[in-house]
């Protein structure tokens, strides 16, 4: 080959280089430049009593605690999760927003009992979750995971015998339960949503971890073993956090958790002590929730209304004013408490255990619940005691929605901590 051919093969060789691996790019201008704005996140820890944060296993909720507010935050009344995640969505107390109970029977609906399973609008209609007010104010929201998220708020039967409903509002974004998706694959869930175009990203998300509370129950509150849910839940919200850096996203993340955890034991026990054949029991544990049978109503309230060790029995009128419990129709006749750490059983146990529960008096420090918020609207503080029914008008605040003046909340305990918008 002539020296003049093969300058032109070597420039056709280096040609097709040039055009099989192009130089790399600097991404678009628009794509470093964006402003985001800020998103708000939700995160609930089920049964993460508000002492785990000084077990020296959260370094990343510790952080976040020294970087905004945090504060002991008291749980609704009763201290279960159903009623407490739909207080923290509504800003109302379970015995208006309806959700009474883990379990629990309504009178409209014969023969049903709501557990936690149960998606059925009518049992959560009674008051307007947070993310259905976001939807209607043109705010995107997703949920990965929140007790009446997956529910069509606000619809209707068309078909009751088949559970067909019509109508209805739901997030944007969002997630059957399934306790088979991990931790990993929630928090993914949520980043992967946030890098989204800003036209169809979420602006509002809920994230729900329940490990610890599940650890809590098989193994009480003072194990090992819940010490570690807790340092594993820590290092997903420290995922999540790098995750929103790395996307440049600014959040206000608000950490909480519907309630506390007590330890139980086979030793501690109350026995109701009425015949079997007396009352329709809807609920035992911590508290029990019961309804006497037709023509036993003296026996089981000469049984149950007056003084016992460690629990106290009240007709649904009669509970005291300051659990602001009682009024609503699908709390039982007979409503017992027991004091934290034993627990009211209709038969004694056949085996020795120890475990944790909750339901408990929602002033108990064994109930109390994690409360922690950071991101550019909060200065750092911290607050004294305050209700978890303050934590949707705060929520509210940072989505930019008016104040409502129909919940039994508001911001007031916030309000000196948050940075003009």
């Amino acid at each position: 080959m002539r020296w003049t051919s093969r300058i032109a093969a070597a420039a056709l060789v280096a040609l097709l280089q040039a055009c099989a691996t192009p130089p790399a790019r600097t991404p678009p201008p628009a794509v470093l430049s964006e402003a985001r704005p800020p998103v708000t996140i939700l995160i609930s820890i089920d049964g993460f009593r508000a002492d785990y944060l000084q077990r020296g296993v959260t370094p990343t909720l510790t952080r976040l605690a020294a970087q905004g507010i945090t504060g002991p935050m008291r749980p609704s009344f009763p201290s279960k999760t159903f009623p407490n995640h739909w207080t923290l969505v509504t800003g109302m107390v379970p015995d208006r927003h309806g959700i009474v109970g883990n379990r629990m029977e309504d009178a409209g609906h014969p023969g049903e009992t709501f557990t936690t399973a149960s998606d059925a609008p009518y049992w959560w209609n009674a008051a307007q979750p947070i993310w259905v007010a976001a939807e209607q104010a043109g705010i995107r929201t997703g949920t990965v995971f929140w007790p009446g998220a997956n529910v069509a708020w606000g619809s209707r039967a068309t078909r009751p015998d088949h559970g067909d409903y019509a109508g209805g509002a739901r997030p944007h974004d969002w997630l059957q339960y399934n306790q088979a998706v991990n931790d990993t694959q929630r928090v993914d869930t949520v980043l992967d949503w946030l890098r989204r175009p800003q036209a169809n990203r979420p602006r509002f998300v809920t994230l729900y971890f329940d490990r610890v509370d599940t650890v809590g129950h098989a193994h009480g509150p003072n194990s090992p073993e819940v010490t570690r849910a807790a340092a594993e839940v820590d290092a997903q919200i420290g995922t999540l956090v790098d995750g929103l850096a790395a996307l440049r996203q600014p959040a206000n993340l608000v950490i909480v958790s519907d309630h506390g955890m007590s330890e139980t034991s086979d030793t501690r026990v109350i026995p109701l002590g009425l015949p079997k054949d007396s009352y329709h029991l809807i609920e035992a544990g911590p508290f029990a929730a019961l309804d006497p049978l037709p023509g036993k109503e003296a026996l089981v309230e000469s049984t149950l209304l007056k003084p016992h060790p460690h629990m106290a029995c009240w007709r649904k009128g009669e509970i005291p004013a300051r659990f602001r419990y009682g009024g609503n129709p699908r709390i039982a006749a007979i409503f017992c408490l027991a004091e934290p750490r034993w627990m009211i059983v209709e038969k004694l146990p056949d085996v020795p255990y120890t475990r944790g529960e909750h339901g408990y008096d929602n002033q108990s420090s064994d109930m109390a619940a994690l409360f922690i918020a950071a991101g550019p609207a909060f200065r750092h503080g911290t607050v004294p005691a305050f209700d978890n029914v303050d934590v949707t008008p705060l929520l509210r605040d940072l989505l930019g929605l008016p104040p409502r003046t129909d919940m039994d909340g508001d911001d007031a305990p916030f309000r000196a901590l948050l940075r003009p918008s």
